[in-house]
């Protein structure tokens, strides 16, 4: 369904007529830019916005699908960004990622929003706070969703840091390290990461072109966004690159701890099995003995002895302390 749509001139908002076509015109007439917000739309739904504004068929079936990596594709009449941004929810300690899609012209902004995740609400309030920049036309709105998306995933990450903190603290407690269910978490941990990686990591490309340091084919820059757009572009491109290092960082500390918890685990099964080993070594003593003397031969040495029965208790006693203080001082009980 169509969330919002509004004709932007000189910077400021005024409202469109309904019909698409007539508020195209009337942008086009003022040297303006239509700014339409779609979320979910059915087939149906978006026939209209795709006839009005001529969006390539490719583009237009990633935008109904939805799936899609980050991307960015070119087109005769108009440009189409895929973002992905993530949502955390502290109470799982998840991470689910929606999909922003954008399609800019020479004079509109299309954006279809999956998921119920990182509403634009918020984006086009500041910017119709920002009179200069919202003047740059669709070059402003591509500008402001990358730059709140990745901003958002910044805060995701530190999220996902004290996570990790608080789990690499848990996994190393003597008292809980080797549960089981730590080794679930972990996994689960890598998971979230693993979400959080595929919406940050194909993202570098398409900034680094429309920052214009990658190839597009047919000219240095990126058609329909503003030159003096640039910078912009390369500032939110340092910021993902700040992203990416810490998703790098997270994925080799979790996989550290997991190992980390794996070792610790080994460790403790050598530890009891020392520990069964001593004590099976240490009931075997008197058992042999007990069993020496349980073979009901009429000739055995001492057997008639009246001593014979605490003589062998002692020497079982003896035995038994012997091996502990040996089994002790080797660190297997």
């Amino acid at each position: 369904m169509i969330v919002d749509c509004a004709i932007y001139r000189q910077g400021h908002r005024t409202e469109g007529p309904e019909d698409l076509s007539d508020a195209l015109a009337e942008a086009r007439a003022a040297g303006g830019f239509v700014w339409i917000g779609l979320h979910e739309p059915s087939e149906r739904e978006f026939d209209l916005v795709t006839r009005e504004f001529g969006l390539h068929p490719l583009a237009v079936e990633d935008a109904l699908k939805a799936h899609q990596r980050p991307k960015l594709e070119v087109y005769d009449d108009s440009l189409f960004l895929v973002l992905k941004p993530v949502v955390y929810e502290p109470r799982s300690d998840a991470v689910s990622a929606g999909e922003v899609m954008i399609f800019i012209g020479d004079c509109f902004a299309v954006t279809v929003r999956h998921g119920e995740g990182a509403p634009l609400a918020a984006v086009r309030h500041r910017l119709e706070e920002e009179p200069k920049l919202l003047d740059k036309g669709p070059t402003a709105v591509l500008y402001a969703i990358a730059d709140a998306t990745v901003d958002h995933y910044l805060e995701v990450a530190t999220e996902l840091q004290t996570d990790l903190d608080e789990l690499e603290a848990e996994v190393f407690r003597p008292d809980i390290g080797g549960s089981r269910n730590i080794a679930s978490r972990i996994y689960t941990f890598k998971r979230q990461v693993l979400e959080f990686r595929r919406a940050t990591g194909p993202l570098a490309l398409p900034l680094s072109r429309l920052s214009g340091n990658g190839p597009v084919g047919g000219g240095g820059g990126v058609p329909f966004v503003h030159d003096k757009a640039r910078p912009f572009f390369r500032d939110v491109g340092d910021h993902l690159t700040r992203v990416n290092e810490s998703v790098e960082a997270l994925d080799r500390l979790v996989s550290d701890i997991l190992s980390a918890h794996l070792a610790q685990m080994s460790v403790r099964q050598n530890d009891d099995m020392r520990k069964i080993s001593a004590w099976a070594a240490m009931a075997a003593v008197p058992t042999m003995i007990a069993g020496v003397y349980g073979m009901n031969f009429d000739h055995m040495p001492e057997l008639h002895w009246g001593w014979s029965y605490p003589a062998v208790i002692a020497v079982m006693a003896v035995l038994e302390v012997l091996l502990y203080r040996l089994f002790k001082r080797r660190g297997w009980l």
